[in-house]
């Protein structure tokens, strides 16, 4: 444990160990994607991807090794129990920063198939990640404003279409798919923007989950909802490799997924998608109040 030493010395240390588990593990990642990429076909997919997948397990059991090393964080999870590594799982949760991903890595990890994210394309273009997102076969999604939608509108329901590609492949082997509804990290001045009617919440964007449904509902064993609370304050990225999140609050709930909402139109169906909109805007109200009463019960003496 070296969270004993200066705060600047332990992000340092946390940062190179960071960087070396990368470049060690994508050595072997990028090796076994070149297979995947001279021989695209299906029989040689099924065989590597377990591979790939395995190769970014053991990069993720890396990380949680050097947070060991360089943390003091005290971690309060609950309902993790009973999961299976061999099975399909839609993983949603709460944004606050780009912490969250290590936290939701770090608890996940061996317990249900390797995370499989919905990330921007302009994350493709990240040294090194970008490449090791694109060989484990992250979707990309390019968001188009509206002003470019009505001068382009064939390119309206792109992203839906990159996601669906995405999700037939994640078909083949079992995966956990997560998705942060919100879109994008919580920030007061976002909330303010959005007139949100959650307290502690943006707004949910109900079509990508809707469309993973819709492409392999019939997969998933269930949804995870993920609350993620950091008693503390929300912590950049340099302040968690410095060591200084003292406690991470995580509290996950095994939802059966409706359904009736399995193999629905989002897109089209009016019905269906104000329905879907519905228990969506549910599942968050009582994540809302669950992040209150989390806040109210580790909030500093």
């Amino acid at each position: 444990m070296l969270n004993f030493l200066p705060k600047p010395l332990v992000g340092v240390i946390a940062v190179s160990l960071l960087v070396l588990n990368i470049l060690v593990c994508c050595l072997f990642l990028f090796s076994v994607a070149l297979i995947k990429f001279l021989l695209p076909f299906k029989p040689v997919r099924r065989a590597v991807d377990p591979i790939l997948n395995a190769i970014a397990t053991t990069w993720i059991s890396g990380n949680n090794g050097w947070m060991r090393l360089t943390q003091k964080t005290r971690w309060d999870v609950q309902g993790i129990e009973g999961l299976q590594y061999r099975g399909w799982y839609l993983v949603s949760s709460n944004h606050q920063s780009w912490v969250d991903i290590f936290v939701l890595q770090n608890m996940f990890n061996r317990r249900i198939p390797f995370l499989k994210f919905l990330i921007k394309q302009e994350l493709l273009y990240v040294p090194i990640m970008g490449l090791a997102w694109w060989a484990l076969d992250y979707p990309f999604m390019k968001r188009y404003s509206a002003e470019y939608l009505k001068k382009h509108p064939e390119m309206r329901g792109k992203d839906l279409e990159t996601t669906r590609k995405a999700c037939e492949k994640f078909a083949l082997i079992p995966t956990s798919v997560m998705n942060f509804p919100e879109g994008t990290r919580f920030t007061p001045a976002k909330h303010d923007r959005q007139q949100s009617p959650y307290r502690h919440l943006l707004k949910p964007k109900a079509g990508g989950v809707a469309l993973v449904l819709d492409a392999m509902g019939e997969k998933f064993q269930s949804l995870l909802n993920v609350t993620i609370v950091y008693p503390d304050g929300i912590p950049g990225f340099w302040e968690f490799l410095s060591g200084r999140v003292k406690r991470i609050t995580v509290r996950v709930q095994n939802l059966p997924i409706p359904k009736h909402f399995i193999g629905g139109d989002y897109e089209n169906d009016a019905r269906f998608r104000a329905a879907f909109q519905q228990w969506l805007h549910e599942v968050w109200l009582e994540k809302d109040a669950l992040i209150a009463q989390l806040r109210a019960e580790t909030a500093p003496a």
